[in-house]
Parts: structure tokens; sequence; C-alpha cells
């Protein structure tokens, strides 16, 4: 139906796409005009586990989702694309993929041709803290058992970023792991529940709390304490190392549209979309190019007072890290269906979820 009707509906994570400004006509509203297409855009997508409940019972009776599009971390999207859920994309009608897409992304695993994924961004997990309240922590251990944090300190509810994180404290590798260390992990988050250390499991709206003062310190992803616009907040690089992890565009079986979410793909595949993209949600990006391109488009954002100043962008570890800070980021392993849902399981426990 692309051809005909020129709709485009979208499901998203919140604050993951720039805004139009005065001055500044953002990357959704010059796709509209250019190839003048409609987009239904919605931030309903808060929680991979959560956004998979809302889609699962329309997927699995083949039914459609009512979207086009959505952007799930790498887990879930190869969760999907194993249930056969996920149409494969014409590679015809999104060339900028093959040609932009960084090499550290290209040939995952669970789609290693990349024949029904299109990685967003990507980012990194790791822990944030405000400055006003409490001096800096450096380690997952510190943010669980220090007393000036206790009962101050949130996690996230996505259990690769806060699991990967404790195993990483127990000097086990995420990416290769057995069930002892699994359980030694967990018990270390565990007791420091019982110990009201944690108060609470999160997904995106932490960073609310965090500026309020709520909370002092918690498990984060970069690109939200980047964004923020908070001078207090900081993001650290824990001592025992991040997590890493992409979300990915993915065209779920029945869209009516898939035609235009290629030519949505394609087009945020260009360096200076993706720059400008970048320069708002202070993730990952991606496309090879868009650092050179943020040269650029950077004054024209400067302008427009979306962003302070080019260089600060250009040799932003956040957005373009180098090959030398990628050196301390970890993955999660790949799970089965029986290992995911034990894992899961034990997790809920502890979250409460």
């Amino acid at each position: 139906m692309s051809a005909t009707d020129k709709k485009l509906i979208v499901s998203n994570w919140p604050e993951y796409i720039d805004q139009d400004a005065d001055g500044y006509k953002s990357t959704m509203t010059v796709f509209s005009e250019r190839f003048g297409i409609d987009v239904s855009y919605t931030a309903d997508v808060n929680d991979n586990s959560e956004f998979f409940a809302k889609v699962v019972n329309q997927l699995g009776a083949c039914q459609p989702t009512k979207r086009d599009m959505f952007m799930l971390t790498d887990w879930m999207a190869a969760r999907m694309i194993q249930m056969g859920w996920i149409q494969k994309l014409d590679k015809s009608k999104i060339p900028n993929v093959d040609k932009n897409l960084i090499s550290s992304l290209q040939g995952v695993g669970w789609d290693p041709k990349r024949e029904y994924s299109a990685p967003w961004q990507s980012g990194f997990t790791g822990i944030a803290y405000n400055k006003k309240l409490v001096k800096e922590v450096r380690t997952m251990d510190e943010l669980l058992t220090r007393d000036d944090l206790r009962g101050k300190v949130t996690m996230l509810t996505e259990m690769r970023d806060t699991m990967g994180l404790m195993l990483l404290s127990e000097g086990k590798d995420p990416a290769k792991f057995t069930d002892a260390d699994w359980t030694a992990a967990i018990d270390k988050v565990k007791a420091a529940r019982r110990r009201g250390q944690i108060r609470a499991f999160t997904g995106n709206e932490y960073v609310n709390d965090l500026s309020a003062g709520n909370i002092a310190a918690c498990v984060a992803w970069s690109g939200d304490v980047a964004a923020s616009g908070d001078d207090n907040l900081v993001f650290v690089r824990p001592e025992e190392g991040l997590m890493i992890w992409a979300d990915n565009m993915l065209v779920p079986n029945l869209a009516t549209h898939q035609g235009n979410a290629e030519k949505w793909i394609d087009y945020y595949y260009e360096p200076e979309t993706a720059a400008k993209l970048a320069a708002y949600v202070w993730y990952v990006t991606p496309v090879k190019g868009a650092q050179q391109a943020m040269e650029k488009v950077g004054p024209d954002l400067v302008k427009a007072g979306l962003i302070d100043d080019v260089d600060s962008m250009v040799n932003n570890q956040l957005i373009f890290p180098t090959e030398e800070y990628l050196k301390s980021t970890h993955s999660f392993m790949a799970l089965d269906e029986v290992k995911m849902r034990q894992y899961e399981g034990d997790f809920a426990d502890v979250t409460g979820g």
C-alpha cells in the first residue's frame, strides 16, 4: 500500500528522535516533506518485554499490529526474527545501509546479512550519578554498598543491562558465563534490595528522578544522561567495563506500508541525517560518515541552539567512540528460550516484575 497510501506508523523509545525548534526543521519533518509521507510517530517503547507484551497476541495470531515499524534492542529483535514475525527488507530499497553501516554493527549472529534489521542507534550501559548530591560512583560494588546511596539507587528493568554489569562486577564475562556465575550475580542484587539500597527498577523514567534528586545514582543508558541538559548528571564508565547494545528498526508481518518504512530506513542512513539525529539523542550513531557530516551540519545546529559547539560533538566518545573506548565494552550472551525464561524469571523475582 506504500505507493498509494503515503503513511508510516512508527513506535520508538522516548526521547529518541529530534524535534522541530525555532530555526530548525527536524529530520522527521524533512522526511515527510521530501517523500510526501505522513508519519504517525509514538514513543511507546519503554522496555523490550513490556512492548513485546503489547504486540505478542497480534503477531502470534498472524494479525496486524497497526504499526509499520518499531525499534527494539538486539536480543528482542533476535527473538522476533526467530519467531518469524518480522518481514525481510528489500535491500535494493535501502542501499545506504549496506554502504554506510559501521563495521562493528555488521554481521550480527542473529541477522548476519542484516536482511531483517537496521540499527537505529547504539549505546552504552553504565552508571550515572548526580554530582550535586554525591561524590563520584566508580564501580557497581560502590553503587550497591555505599551508605550515602542507600535507598537512592535505581537499576534498569532491562535484565541484560543490569545483570551484564553485575556479572562484570563479579569478574565474569557477560558474553560467556555459567549458571553459577549468574546465581552469584543475582544474589548480589537480592542482597542489595533486602538492605534497602535499591529504590526501584525502572525504564527510561530514571533520568527525571536523578535530576530531581529523588535518586542519587543509578544504572543508566549513556544517551539519556548526555541529552538530559542537566550539568549535574554524570555518566560513568564503570571500572569493570560497560555494556554495549543497539536498538534496531524492524518491520513486522502484515505492516501495510513496508515501502515507506524502507524509505525511512534509507533516509536515516544518510550521514547528514544521522549527524542531526545524533546531536539530539547523544547515542552512538550506526552510520559511517556521520562524524564528518557533523562538522558540516554542526554550525547550523549551534545557530538553532541545539548544541553548544561543534567540536564537543565531533569528539564525543558517547556518539563517536574510539577503538580504545570500545575495548571496555561487553555484549550479553545469546540465550535460548529455556535459559531466557529461567534468567528472566530469576530477575523478575528480584525486581518484582
